[in-house]
């Protein structure tokens, strides 16, 4: 019976796996608030991306203006 007290503590005490389900949790957190930032970003670059290759296969003054 102490042999199992003593592997429950040891077994309660140790914390080798919670630094990797940290870095999971941190590393999860990253990849949603790039998702986020690309969803919100997304429209205007896929707008911005055409507009710049309208520009380059028929370059006008129209182009100049921001």
């Amino acid at each position: 019976m102490m042999m199992i007290k003593r592997a429950f503590v040891a077994f309660w005490n140790d914390e080798a796996g919670a630094t990797a389900i940290e870095y999971a949790l941190i590393a999860a957190l990253v990849a949603v608030a790039i998702i986020a930032g690309l969803s919100l970003l997304g429209v205007n670059l896929g707008d911005l991306f055409t507009r710049l290759a309208g520009c380059i296969s028929n370059p006008t003054s129209a182009c100049m203006t921001p």
